[in-house]
């Protein structure tokens, strides 16, 4: 099972007052994902996983209201308008149901070893870390969310408006 790693090791990335905001955040963190990496998500039930994962869907060309949610159904697909070969793929994954054995029967590597982006949200519920995955966990800070790096490297420089700085 992944662990979060909380103190020394997370890097406070950045700061968001409202979704808006956190979906900017993930449109900058989808310029580094695209075109095949894999984001780690963790966080308490509101922290913002979601709305996260539909800023990286629009900064893939995705209408972020097609960006739903995939908790009952686990796994969404999306790509971009046409889905020709130039099309970008979001991967998104909802392990919050399942425990780790079950994540593993229902293929969760094989998805994640697959083209395109893939975002994982409740991913301390995977049974296997995955190599060169950026792994984030949003934080509740009042009525702001804060974006920590658990591990990665992200590559990404955030607009000044949301330096945590």
């Amino acid at each position: 099972m992944t662990t979060v790693t909380r103190g020394a090791a997370a890097r406070l990335l950045a700061r968001s007052t409202s979704e808006e905001e956190t979906r900017r955040l993930g449109a900058t963190l989808a310029r580094r994902l695209a075109p095949d990496g894999t984001l780690l998500l963790s966080g308490d039930l509101g922290a913002g996983k979601t709305v996260l994962a539909q800023g990286i869907g629009a900064g893939l060309g995705i209408p972020p209201a097609e960006v739903q949610s995939p908790t009952y159904t686990l796994v969404r697909e999306h790509r971009t308008a046409g889905g020709g070969p130039g099309a970008a793929r979001l991967i998104h994954l909802d392990l919050y149901r399942l425990d780790p054995d079950e994540a593993l029967e229902m293929g969760v590597e094989e998805l994640l070893a697959g083209g395109g982006v893939k975002v994982v949200e409740w991913a301390e519920r995977l049974p296997f870390a995955v190599p060169g995955a950026l792994h984030l966990e949003l934080r509740r800070a009042g009525p702001a969310r804060e974006l920590w790096q658990v591990a990665g490297d992200p590559e990404t420089n955030f607009p000044e408006e949301t330096d945590p700085t």
